[in-house]
């Protein structure tokens, strides 16, 4: 049974496309001279792009906006399809909803949304015996509306809060927000007793803030000119942002920087690090002007994480070829490797994802054969593992704010089960259900079938893929399919409860995940497998998955559309140019797809911390030839293409606007057929599309009404 929806409406193209002006323009590299006609699209003043898109310059601007409104012809039918997406997805929204208050001390925390609200508030309310289940109704007895983001972001074309961050005597909090897009947030200090924010303003971080002990001073990451975290500093209450104090300065542009703290609240972590190394300082947050505690100086090829347990510190590390990582102790006094001891030693093929310590356990979340699990330690070394029953899943763990208790809260989903959030007590080990996702529209598990299959690459490796349809699907090879991949800096993509892909899937549509090399889901090497010289796995796994998916009888050649963001973006521009037959469409959202250019521009924000990841093909030669070879930008040919939409945002710091309108113009100057090939830039957001949790489901319902047109197309042409 599918669900009854307006008509799927065909593309409406206007005569001609936009046309990019070409303007020559080429480098020499390693002898080789690359053309970029389209280079003039990069605004040379990107940097004051990224604080005021008014500066963008008219020529690029023109190019843009004709994009636009190129791919708003072309979608014009789709008005009443879009719109019932959209229904049916806001429609599976506890609008009112919110997540589990989380306690710390006299109070709990929490988020929640009011009726109709797009941003959250940020709550708290008192800590009493009973349970905390459900955040209150607005207006509720006892509480406090900390933050409210509706109204902080009424009026602004964008608005996201990036951290909210209690002093730990409960009186301020600092918060974060960017109004750009940019990810340039300005953090504020409210009083809690008043409501208001205090007249100090701290620009241009990365958001997040991190209270000394005594409340009397926060630490923030500053962004250097070229948008990287680069500087740790203390910003003192009742003084001025230029008198702020840095604490830790990263001379190595490849290195960025990020703040923690320990879940024992004792420590401040900065971290530097790249892809592939780590280097960890602490500071005392009751005595911040202390000097900093190296725990283990930078290795190339050493990664670890830093948690303080009583007298001793305990480590997440891929030490001594630990590929799939162990956890070490060593003591306060002496953090050096040397002193590094195993306490859990290494074991091929279980990847530890996470470490959470507490008082007296240390609980750890374990990845083998794909599947996640919860172990937990007590002092005596004793461990039990917390299971769970279904074929694929996601898990996750809620770190909280308390360190002296014997709870752990974590999230339990499948594509088919819909997220519950857990208690778990170490001790007794009860498991306490706080809170099942409610989906008002309502949802029935078993109108639905998750399978975890397995494709078998070009060389031999099994590559799984998790997917979902309706168990009253006709599996006759018909089905049109949406085959989602990312594949990049060892993020694992969850099996977990998706509420908006039932738009598709109860229209017919499979869904399935990828899980390519590149990421984490078979563990670390799965990940190196999928990097540098060995990136085009990623590429062809994910057309592996495609053959195995129309070999199963799920769909047929044709009737797939593939979809991919930001580095899965330019796994979707691969695999356009691999396999173009395959697919009836390509959802390219942000997509990284000028991978040469931006890897030999060492003034964008995030090219040499990428580096480990790519390879710098500037300096080396095997690098550049391995990333010019599968570069989408690079290696579009003079073929047929499925119809193609590319997305993005103007104040994009990560994947830049001229990386999708680069691509897209070269897609219409070189292809033989096919198409058609749509861009829309958003024109007040970056990286992460619109902010409002009901504006993002207007970009959703866009992506899913072109992959239904897709699929249309593509059977009726």
């Amino acid at each position: 049974m599918t669900l009854p929806s307006p008509a799927i409406p065909s593309f409406t193209l206007p005569d001609r496309p936009p046309e990019a002006e070409r303007r020559p323009h080429a480098v020499t590299v390693h002898g080789r001279q690359i053309e970029d006609p389209y280079a003039w699209l990069k605004a040379q003043t990107w940097r004051d792009v990224l604080k005021d898109p008014a500066s963008l310059p008219a020529d690029i601007r023109a190019v843009l906006e004709a994009e636009n409104a190129y791919a708003d012809a072309a979608l014009a039918g789709a008005g009443a399809l879009r719109k019932a997406l959209v229904a049916e997805m806001r429609g599976r929204i506890r609008e009112d909803d919110g997540s589990v208050p989380d306690p710390d001390g006299p109070f709990a925390y929490y988020t929640r949304h009011r009726e109709g609200g797009q941003h959250p508030l940020v709550c708290r309310r008192p800590r009493t015996v009973h349970r905390i289940a459900d955040a209150p109704e607005d207006g509720e007895t006892g509480e406090e509306i900390l933050l409210d983001g509706d109204r902080e972001g009424e009026g602004l074309a964008f608005f996201e809060i990036a951290g909210a961050a209690h002093s730990d005597d409960h009186r301020l909090l600092a918060w974060g927000a960017d109004t750009k897009g940019s990810e340039l947030h300005t953090i504020r200090v409210r009083d809690l007793d008043t409501g208001e924010d205090r007249p100090e303003r701290v620009e241009d971080t990365a958001g997040e803030a991190i209270w000394n002990a005594a409340g009397t001073a926060f630490f923030y990451v500053a962004l250097d000119e070229n948008h990287r975290p680069a500087r740790v500093l203390r910003h003192r209450l009742d003084t001025e942002q230029a008198e702020d104090t840095v604490v830790y300065e990263e001379a190595d542009p490849g290195f960025f920087v990020s703040l923690g703290r320990t879940q024992s609240g004792t420590y401040l972590t900065i971290t530097a690090s790249d892809h592939e190394t780590a280097e960890v300082h602490l500071l005392d947050r009751a005595n911040d002007t202390a000097p900093l505690t190296c725990v283990a100086p930078r290795t190339p090829q050493l990664i670890y994480s830093v948690e303080h347990w009583g007298s001793h510190l305990v480590l997440l590390t891929n030490a001594d070829g630990a590929v799939d990582f162990k956890v070490v102790t060593c003591p306060l006094d002496a953090t050096g490797r040397e002193h590094w001891h195993d306490a859990v030693p290494y074991r091929p093929g279980v990847m530890i994802r996470h470490l959470h310590v507490l008082g007296n356990h240390l609980v750890r979340l374990e990845l083998e054969n794909a599947l996640p699990r919860l172990v937990v330690r007590d002092l005596n070394g004793e461990e039990h593992t917390v299971s769970f029953a279904e074929e694929a899943y996601s898990l996750a763990i809620l770190s909280g704010y308390e360190f002296e208790t014997a709870r752990i809260r974590f999230v339990y989903s499948s594509m088919t089960t819909p997220a519950e959030t857990y208690d778990y007590d170490c001790v007794t080990r009860a498991r306490i259900l706080r809170k099942r996702q409610s989906l008002p529209s309502g949802h029935e598990p078993a109108d639905y079938v998750t399978r975890r299959l397995f494709a078998t690459a070009s060389d031999g490796e099994t590559v799984p893929i998790s997917l979902i349809h309706r168990r009253d699907l006709a599996l006759d090879g018909t089905a049109p399919l949406l085959l989602y991949g990312y594949g990049s800096y060892g993020t694992l993509m969850p099996a977990a409860f998706r509420t908006n892909l039932f738009s598709l899937v109860d229209r017919g549509f499979v869904y399935a995940i990828a899980h390519v090399r590149g990421g984490t889901e078979k563990g670390w090497n799965w990940y190196l497998d999928g990097k540098r010289e060995k990136k085009p796995n990623t590429f062809t796994d994910f057309v592996a998955c495609a053959h195995a998916l129309i070999e199963a009888g799920y769909t047929a050649q044709g009737r797939i559309v593939a979809h991919g963001g930001s580095a899965g973006g330019m796994l979707m521009g691969a695999a356009a140019n691999l396999a173009p037959a395959l697919f009836a469409g390509i959802v390219a959202d942000v997509p990284f797809v000028d991978v040469l250019n931006t890897m030999l521009d060492a003034d964008l924000p995030l090219t040499p911390p990428e580096w480990p990841e790519w390879g710098n093909p500037g300096e080396s030669l095997a690098a550049f030839e391995t990333i010019l070879a599968y570069s989408p930008y690079d290696n579009v040919a003079a073929q047929a293409y499925p119809a193609i939409l590319a997305l993005g945002g103007l104040t994009d710091p990560r994947v830049t606007y001229w990386e999708p309108a680069k691509w897209v113009a070269r897609l219409r100057a070189t292809m033989t057929g096919g198409g058609p090939v749509l861009l829309k830039i958003n024109m007040e957001a970056g990286h992460g599309g619109a902010a409002g949790r009901f504006d993002r489901l207007e970009e959703v319902g866009l992506i899913y009404a072109f992959a239904l047109m897709a699929a249309q197309a593509a059977r009726t042409g």
